[in-house]
C-alpha cells in the first residue's frame, strides 16, 4: 500500500494557520520584510500558537518514529506527546499532514488500546482529511494488529468525517474490502452506514444483495441493513425484488461519538481567530457566516492540495478509479459543463452541499433519480432532528443559524416543486412541542409543503397540534397559518393537477395517491380550515384583517373544479359566510361577492357536464353543496338587493328574525339596513355618490337613492374597483344583468 512508498518521502512541514499569518496581506500591499514585521507584531497569542506547532511537530516525529510496542505506563514522553495531541485536537483542530502519522499509529497496534482509543478521539479536523491518510489506514484493517474495539471506533470516526475527506475516489474503490466486513456483527450497522455513503449505481451486484438478504433473514429487520437494501433497490430494482417498508425512519445509530461536538467548537474557534480577510485577499477562502452543522456540509469540501485531478492520475503509478467516468461536482462551475456531463455526474456523498447549489437543483428537476431523494432526505431529517433549537437544550443559542437552514429548504423546496419527507417528519414530531414563537415563519413555511398523507395521520400530527397553537396564540399567528394553510392546499392542487377526461379512481399523475384519496385529504384540510377560522372569528370578535386571509383561502377553494378539475366544491361555514356579510369593511364584502360568483361558476359547469354525461359518473357533487350555496344567495341577495333578508333566510344559522323582534330594536328601517345603500360597508361609498351627484344637497337623504339613481350607483360602486359585487349582481340579479349592458347617457357622477 501507500504507506510504504510515503516512508521514503520527508514529511512536508505542517502548515499550522495562525496569527502570524496576517502580516502577509500587509507586506504584499507595504512591501515590507515579512520576517521583520512577523517579530515586530508578534504577540503573546502568536508566541503560544508558534510554541503549540513546535510541540505538534515534536509529537507527529516521535509517533512516526516508533518501531516497537510501547507501553503507557511511566512512560513520561509518551504521555507528554499524547496530550499535546489531544489538546491541539481539540483546540484548534489538527492539519491535514498529521491525520497520516496518527491513523498508522492507532491503528498499527503499536501502542495499547488506551491510547489508540485517545489518538482516534482526538482526531478532529482543522479544514480536510487527505483520502489518501484515510486508504492508507484503511490497509491496516487487513493485518489484525488492532483490536475490534479499535476497529469498531475507527468506523465511527469515519463516518463522522466523510464529509471533511477531500476525494472519494480511492474510498470507493474499496467498497468490496468494506463490503467484507458486513459479516461482523458488532461492526455491521457501522459499515452499512458507511457503504450507504459510497454506494453507486455500479456498487449493486447480484451477490450483494444475496448477502443483505441472507443477513436480513439471519438477523431480522434491522434499520441499518434496511437502508442499504433500500438504495439497491433504487438504483437495480430488477435484482431487489422484495417490498421494503415506504415510511421513512432513522435508519444508522448515532455515529458520531465525541467528534461531533469538538467538530463544532474547533470551527468556531478557528473563525474567531482566523484572519478572513487575509485569505479573501489571497483567494483561498470564501466567507462562511455558520460553522454549524449545515452550514459546514452546505458547501463542497476543496482538496487539500492544489493539483487537480488530471494531475493526480498522472503521478498515481497505480490507478485505482477511473476519472474519465465521473465528473465531479467540485469542478462543475456553469450550465454548460452541467450539459455537457450531466450523464456522468455524481453527486456529492455529503448531500447537504445540494442545498445550495442551483446547478444540481436543476439535474434533480431533469432527472428524477430516487438514490437522489433519498440520500438527501435522509441528511436532511438527520440535520433537523439533531440541531432543532427548541428540542435539542443545547441548541438554543444558535436559533438564527437554524432558522437560516429552514430557510435553504424551503427554497429548495420551492425550487423543486415538492415536499421533503424528512420535513413531513420532522414536522410531525416537532410540532406538539413547538411554542409557535421560534422560527415561526421558517416552520409554516415547511408546513405549506407537506406532501398529501392520509387523513387520519394529518389529523392527528398535524391538524391537532396546530390548532392548539392557533387558538392560543395572537391575531398575526393565526393570520400567518391560514395563509400557510393556503398556500399548503395550492400546491396540493397543482401538484396533482387531475386529467379533463378522468372519471374513475385512477392514480394522480407520477404519484401513488388515488383520486378519491386526493379528494378526502383536500376535503379534510378545507373542513378543518371552516372550523378554526368559525373559532377563531369569535375568538377575536371578527377583525377585518383575519376575515380576508379566511376569504382569501376561500378564493382557491371555489376555484378548484374549473382551475384544477377536482371533483370538489366545499362551501365556507355559517360562522364564515355571515361575518364576511355583515362585514364593516367593503374589501371583506367585494371578497365574498367574487368568491360566490365563481363558486356559481363552478357549480353551473359541474351540472352540465354531469347532464352531459350518458353514464353515472363516480365522482359528482353532492345535493348537500347545491343546497348550501342556495341558502347563502338567498341570504345575499336578500340583504344586498330586496331587502328581505330578514324575511327570505332559509339557512338555519341565518338572519332570519320575527318583525316584532326587530322592531324592538328601534331601528325605522331595519328592512334596508344590509343592501348596498345603507350596508355598513358600503355607506362610505352612498355618501360620497350623494355628494358627487347633489352637492348642494346637504342632508345625505339616501332614500333619493333609487330608480335610475340606482343604475347610476351602482355604476359607481363598478368604478370605485368593486369588481367582486359586480359580477355577482350581474350574475346572481336577472333585472341588473340586464340593465348592465345598457349604457347609461348623459350620467356624469
Amino acid at each position: 500500500m501507500q504507506q510504504r512508498e510515503r516512508a521514503k518521502t520527508p514529511r512536508q512541514p505542517l502548515q499550522v494557520h495562525n496569527k502570524n499569518q496576517t502580516n502577509l496581506s500587509a507586506w504584499i500591499k507595504g512591501g515590507t520584510d515579512p520576517k521583520k514585521s512577523v517579530q515586530h507584531r508578534q504577540s503573546p497569542n502568536d508566541q503560544e500558537n508558534g510554541s503549540k506547532q513546535d510541540s505538534l511537530e515534536e509529537a507527529l516525529s516521535y509517533f512516526e518514529e516508533v518501531q516497537h510496542y510501547v507501553s503507557l505506563k511511566k512512560n513520561d514522553i509518551l504521555q507528554k506527546h499524547l496530550t499535546t495531541v489531544e489538546s491541539i485536537g481539540l483546540q484548534t483542530g489538527l492539519p491535514p499532514e498529521a491525520f497520516d502519522v496518527l491513523l498508522n499509529v492507532a491503528l498499527g497496534g503499536k501502542f495499547a488500546d488506551t491510547v489508540n482509543t485517545r489518538l482516534l478521539k482526538s482526531l478532529i479536523p482543522a479544514s480536510v482529511v487527505p483520502e489518501s491518510s484515510v486508504v492508507s489506514s484503511v490497509s491496516w484493517l487487513c493485518v489484525g494488529k488492532c483490536s475490534d474495539n479499535v476497529q469498531l471506533l475507527f468506523l465511527r470516526w469515519l463516518i463522522t468525517v466523510f464529509d471533511f475527506i477531500d476525494h472519494k475516489e480511492q474510498l470507493h474503490a474499496l467498497y468490496g474490502f468494506f463490503f467484507s466486513f458486513l459479516q461482523e456483527e458488532k461492526m455491521c450497522p457501522y459499515v452499512c452506514h458507511l457503504l450507504y455513503l459510497l454506494t453507486r449505481r455500479e456498487s449493486v451486484r447480484p451477490f450483494r444483495i444475496r448477502k443483505l438478504l441472507d443477513l436480513q433473514a439471519k438477523m431480522g429487520m434491522q434499520s441499518y441493513l434496511q437502508a442499504l437494501l433500500s438504495l439497491y433497490k433504487l438504483f437495480r430494482p430488477d435484482l431487489v425484488t422484495i417490498t421494503l417498508p415506504g415510511k421513512m425512519k432513522t435508519y444508522f445509530k448515532n455515529s458520531e461519538g465525541p467528534w461531533k461536538a469538538a467538530i463544532h467548537a474547533v470551527r468556531r474557534r478557528n473563525k474567531e481567530n482566523s484572519p478572513v480577510s487575509q485569505l479573501l485577499f489571497l483567494g483561498t477562502a470564501q466567507p462562511r457566516s455558520r460553522k454549524r452543522k449545515w452550514n459546514t456540509q452546505l458547501t463542497i469540501p476543496a482538496s487539500s492540495t492544489n493539483k487537480n485531478l488530471e494531475e493526480d492520475r498522472e503521478q498515481n503509478s497505480v490507478d485505482l478509479y477511473s476519472v474519465n467516468e465521473y465528473f465531479p461536482v467540485e469542478q462543475l462551475q456553469t450550465f454548460p459543463q452541467l450539459l455537457q456531463n450531466i450523464h456522468r455526474l455524481e453527486f456529492p456523498s455529503q448531500m447537504g452541499s445540494v442545498l445550495t447549489n442551483p446547478l444540481l437543483l436543476h439535474y434533480m428537476n431533469c432527472f428524477k433519480d430516487e438514490s437522489i431523494y433519498l440520500r438527501l432526505y435522509y441528511w436532511t431529517g438527520q440535520t433537523l432532528q439533531e440541531e432543532c433549537t427548541w428540542c435539542v437544550a443545547d441548541n438554543n443559542q444558535y436559533e438564527e443559524e437554524f432558522k437560516d437552514f429552514l430557510e435553504t429548504i424551503y427554497k429548495t423546496e420551492c425550487f423543486l416543486q415538492e415536499g421533503f419527507s424528512s420535513c413531513e417528519e420532522f414536522l410531525y414530531k416537532t410540532l406538539p412541542l413547538w411554542d409557535g414563537f421560534c422560527c415561526r415563519s421558517q416552520v409554516l413555511r415547511l408546513v405549506s409543503w407537506i406532501p398529501l398523507s392520509n387523513v387520519s395521520d394529518m389529523k392527528s400530527l398535524l391538524y391537532d397540534p396546530l390548532a392548539q397553537l392557533f387558538f392560543t396564540s395572537s391575531l398575526y399567528f393565526k393570520c400567518s397559518v391560514l395563509e400557510s394553510l393556503k398556500e399548503l392546499l395550492q400546491n396540493w392542487l397543482n401538484l396533482h393537477v387531475i386529467p379533463l377526461d378522468s372519471e374513475s379512481d385512477t392514480q394522480v399523475n407520477s404519484s401513488n395517491t388515488t383520486l378519491s384519496e386526493l379528494v378526502n385529504v383536500v376535503a379534510e384540510l378545507i373542513h378543518f380550515v371552516g372550523r378554526i377560522s368559525t373559532g377563531a372569528l369569535r375568538l377575536e370578535d371578527n377583525p377585518t384583517f383575519l376575515l380576508y386571509f379566511i376569504l382569501d383561502f376561500y378564493e382557491t377553494v371555489c376555484d378548484m373544479y374549473l382551475r384544477y378539475n377536482l371533483p370538489l366544491l366545499v362551501m365556507p361555514p355559517a360562522g364564515v359566510f355571515y361575518p364576511a356579510l355583515l362585514s364593516m369593511d367593503s374589501v371583506n364584502l367585494n371578497q365574498l361577492c367574487y368568491i360566490m360568483y365563481r363558486y356559481r361558476t363552478n357549480l353551473v359547469a359541474a351540472k352540465e357536464n354531469e347532464l352531459s354525461k350518458k353514464k353515472i359518473l363516480q365522482f359528482k357533487f353532492s345535493s348537500q353543496t347545491y343546497r348550501e350555496y342556495n341558502q347563502y344567495i338567498i341570504a345575499m341577495v336578500g340583504c344586498l338587493w330586496t331587502s328581505s333578508a330578514f324575511q327570505k333566510d332559509i339557512h338555519p344559522q341565518g338572519l332570519r328574525m320575527d318583525d316584532e323582534l326587530l322592531e324592538k330594536t328601534a331601528v325605522k328601517e331595519f328592512k334596508t339596513s344590509f343592501n348596498i345603500v345603507y350596508h355598513p360597508a358600503m355607506l362610505g361609498y352612498a355618501v360620497l355618490f350623494l355628494q358627487q351627484a347633489w352637492p348642494d344637497d346637504t342632508t345625505f337623504n339616501f332614500s333619493l337613492i333609487k330608480g335610475k339613481k340606482w343604475n347610476w350607483y351602482l355604476e359607481y360602486l363598478y368604478a370605485q374597483g368593486l369588481k367582486g359585487l359586480k359580477v355577482f349582481i350581474e350574475s346572481s340579479i336577472n333585472r341588473v344583468s340586464q340593465a348592465s349592458h345598457s349604457r347609461v347617457e348623459n350620467v356624469q357622477v
